[in-house]
Formats: structure tokens, C-alpha cells, sequence
């Protein structure tokens, strides 16, 4: 699912005028370890203005992508998804009235994520964002390890002063749902719901940027 990230990126640079944005991570998990993955770039509180710049052609020196671009953009996602082990379901949606684009897909194991991952950033030189996920089902213990990489700042630091404003007000959200109610997690800018199934840490786009928002995490399940 890294590409998707690289692909949010690209939208939000060219977009490089509007501020408010959010990149939501959800992870829908079963008892048996199989599960869906849903990834929303959500651009809703901007669509006034981002309406008005996919009329032009480029902005800030960048090319304004249209709804042809963004759509193949997507389609080579869901079609590089269809290559994965253990990927299926795969869906795409784009809604260009309210601007809020997202990748699903099933997995039969968390490892079939973690190996797209592993795969894709083996390809690049700048490595990205290092997640990984790892679930006990014999004792209910799903865990994320999230290291930050510099990479990541570097890049940021590399951006013009207009461009590094797209990152003021946009946040990156995880939320993971279970059949079981949560015992505890170990994260401290996480909560566990109201139902207990499920557990959701928010994050401003600056501390991941600059590391200091920590996204690792050990869910104890009741058994």
C-alpha cells in the first residue's frame, strides 16, 4: 500500500494551495487473522478551492492533475494490489464532488501486507515510512512497529516554502477495528472506543513528518 501514499503525496503536492487534508489508515481485523485494509485520502474541506484548480492546467510550477490522471493513478494501484499474495477484494473509489479518493482490499494475513510493503521499498532508494503489523491470534495480541525514517524529512525539507504549507492542518489518522473488545494498548496518543473494539490515534502530518508522531503499538484482545 506504499504506493498509494507516494500516489496521496503527488495529489497534495499539486495541490499545493490547500492545507487541509487527512490520510486515514484502517484495518479491519478478524479473529482468524484475515482482514480488509482501507486507505481515504480526504480532501472534503477544500473542495471549494480544489474544484476551481482542476480548471487550470498547473499551479505553483506544478502540473494540475485531471480526473483521467488521477483515475489511472488509482487503477495502477488496484492493478499492482492484483499481483500481491494473499490480496483480493480489491476495490477503488473516487468521489470528485466532495474529493475523497480510497484503495480497499482483503488480506489473508497481515504478513501479505507487510511483504507489498517490504517489496515496494526494496525498489526505491529514499525509503519511506517503515510500518510493519504483526498479529498472535493464539493470544489476541496485534502489534504495529513504526520507525521514522529521515528520508522522510529530507524530502520535506527539499519543498518551497508554498508547498510546505499543504502540510500545516493535514493529519494522518489509524484506526483498527476486532471482533474482540480490547483488554489495552500501549500507545498513549491512542483511545480505545466506547465499544471497545476498536482503537484510533490521530496524528498531525508535521510530527510524522518530523518523527515525533510515534504510530507503534501492542493491542492486548479479550480472549
Amino acid at each position: 500500500m506504499r504506493n498509494y501514499f507516494k500516489f496521496c503525496i503527488l495529489i497534495i503536492s499539486f495541490l499545493s494551495i490547500t492545507s487541509c487534508f487527512e490520510i486515514i489508515e484502517e484495518i479491519d481485523l478478524k479473529s482468524d487473522g484475515t482482514g480488509t485494509m482501507t486507505y481515504t485520502l480526504n480532501l472534503s474541506k477544500s473542495k471549494s478551492k480544489l474544484a476551481s484548480i482542476m480548471l487550470l492546467d498547473s499551479i505553483n510550477g506544478y502540473k494540475v492533475p485531471s480526473r483521467a490522471d488521477i483515475q489511472k493513478g488509482l487503477e495502477d494501484i488496484v492493478s499492482e494490489l492484483n499481483k500481491a499474495e494473499g490480496i483480493s477484494n480489491i476495490k477503488k473509489t473516487a468521489d470528485y464532488d466532495n474529493f475523497v479518493f480510497s484503495i480497499q482490499c482483503d488480506f489473508n494475513s497481515v504478513q501479505n501486507i507487510n511483504k507489498i510493503s517490504n517489496q515496494i521499498s526494496s525498489n526505491q532508494k529514499n525509503k519511506a515510512i517503515k510500518s510493519s503489523y504483526v498479529f498472535d491470534d493464539n493470544n489476541g495480541v496485534f502489534k504495529r512497529k513504526y520507525t521514522h525514517s529521515e528520508d522522510v524529512t529530507k524530502a520535506y525539507n527539499k519543498l518551497n516554502t508554498e508547498n510546505k504549507k499543504v502540510f500545516d492542518d493535514a493529519s494522518y489518522t489509524v484506526i483498527y477495528r476486532f471482533e474482540n473488545e480490547v483488554t489495552s494498548q500501549n500507545n498513549q496518543k491512542a483511545k480505545i472506543s466506547k465499544s471497545k473494539k476498536a482503537v484510533m490515534q490521530r496524528v498531525s502530518a508535521m510530527d510524522v513528518i518530523n518523527g515525533t508522531g510515534d504510530f507503534s503499538t501492542q493491542i492486548l484482545l479479550k480472549k
